[in-house]
């Protein structure tokens, strides 16, 4: 008696516990805390009429106590599984298994005193000649119990039958020893059950959130590759940069790869910096789409004023990204592509533009764009001129070392000529 009293109490206690849980997570709204609440909250009443019951059998004197605990008992004990399907907002359900497990009320309470399901002799309780119906309430309070959690499973992304069926299990276990042997584990498999399927649903929830956070992810990343695409394509559209601006984004990440290898600014260069590198360098240009055509194609030799229109395509390329990428990407990966646009025409020396930034006071990744961006402009045809050799443009790059472009980057610009000129 002493072992089965404990294990109502830590029964009691698990409810308690799970109820503080649902009354202070935020996850779920009004209607579902109500229902979790009446479950764990039922679970409890039934084991302490249980409990009464047993530790009380044979006092006569509370035999009129005895009726109406049992009576609570028997009739609530069905609705547990109703109330957590309406924890599972099955609505339509839930009515429908309330209006059948309520005749299993209508019939604990009529029965109570005649004896047909079961009756108090001398304060002893005795089962009646219809026992079985409570039984057959019961079995059918499981199995609808079971079909709600492998209903409710439908709505989700990730399914678990191994959890319901161990529920199935546990429920069955604790029910046989009660109805067959009078020893009473059924609240204690009750209980645990309730925890599981509290378990159970919270657990689907949050993979199905965490795969729908994955795939917003997958369509975010999706998103902005394609405004990369379309803005590049604004660029090669206008007729003057061509290809150019799809071929820097995989020399500068095989110029990161190497100058990580070489040991070369290690440190900042991760598999995240190549690979937000190779994306967001088509962008570089983007800040051209505010220059005019005629600046652009002039044949000739430009003016101060025409070549202040050019230099504005850095500062003005870094408002576009920003404007274009802000609020669908987080700020690291639009300071990125801000800086790459910002920054590429800045000089080693200090005597480049927007800002006049020098040595490592430019980002690494607009002093490595500033090289794969001069190169490959050098190799492309301009309308004032022809396209120079690779070797050609090898050498001008080459000799900007220290003062044009960063000289640890150069050195390794220059050890990795072949892998250079197998990309352009």
């Amino acid at each position: 008696m002493i072992f089965y009293n404990c294990a109502v109490v830590l029964t009691a206690l698990m409810m308690i516990t799970l109820s503080v849980h649902v009354i202070l997570y935020g996850g779920f709204d009004r209607e579902r805390k109500k229902w979790y609440l009446l479950m764990f909250s039922s679970v409890i009443v039934c084991a302490a009429c249980e409990a009464f019951a047993i530790n009380f059998d044979g006092r006569a004197d509370l035999t009129t106590p005895l009726y109406i605990a049992t009576v609570l008992q028997f009739s609530l004990t069905p609705y547990l599984s109703v109330f957590f399907a309406g924890a599972l907002g099955m609505k339509k359900s839930v009515r429908a298994a309330s209006a059948f497990f309520f005749i299993n009320f209508i019939l604990e309470a009529l029965s109570a005193r005649c004896g047909f399901i079961y009756y108090f002799e001398d304060g002893f309780y005795k089962r009646g000649p219809a026992y079985i119906a409570f039984e057959a309430f019961y079995v059918i309070s499981l199995i609808y119990l079971t079909v709600s959690l492998l209903r409710a499973g439908k709505q989700f992304k990730k399914r678990d039958p191994v959890t319901v069926i161990m529920i199935f299990v546990i429920m069955t276990a604790g029910i046989i020893p009660s109805v067959m042997l009078c020893i009473y584990t059924d609240y204690v498999a009750v209980g645990i059950c309730s925890a599981l399927c509290y378990i159970y649903y919270n657990d689907l929830t949050q993979q199905d959130a965490k795969a729908e956070i994955v795939e917003n992810r997958e369509k975010i990343s999706s998103m902005q590759k394609h405004i990369i695409s379309e803005m590049a394509a604004l660029i090669e559209g206008r007729g003057y940069d061509g290809d150019r601006v799809y071929r820097t984004g995989p020399i500068n990440a095989m110029l990161a790869e190497k100058a990580r290898v070489e040991g070369v600014y290690a440190n900042e260069i991760t598999d995240e910096f190549i690979a937000l590198l190779r994306e967001l360098t088509h962008m570089h240009d983007v800040g051209k789409i505010v220059v005019s055509d005629e600046i652009l194609k002039k044949p000739g030799a430009l003016t101060p004023d025409e070549y202040a229109q050019i230099k504005r395509h850095t500062s003005e390329g870094a408002a576009v990204v920003r404007n274009a990428l802000s609020g669908i990407t987080d700020e690291k990966y639009i300071s990125f592509a801000t800086d790459i646009a910002a920054y590429h025409h800045e000089k080693w020396d200090g005597t480049g533009y927007p800002e006049g930034l020098s040595g490592e006071e430019i980002p690494l990744c607009a002093r490595i764009t500033a090289i794969s961006d001069v190169y490959d402009a050098l190799i492309s045809e301009r309308v004032y001129r022809k396209a120079f050799s690779r070797e050609e443009a090898f050498e001008i790059v080459k000799d900007g070392s220290g003062t044009f472009f960063d000289p640890r980057l150069i050195e390794v610009f220059d050890k990795y000529k072949e892998e250079l000129f197998k990309i352009g």
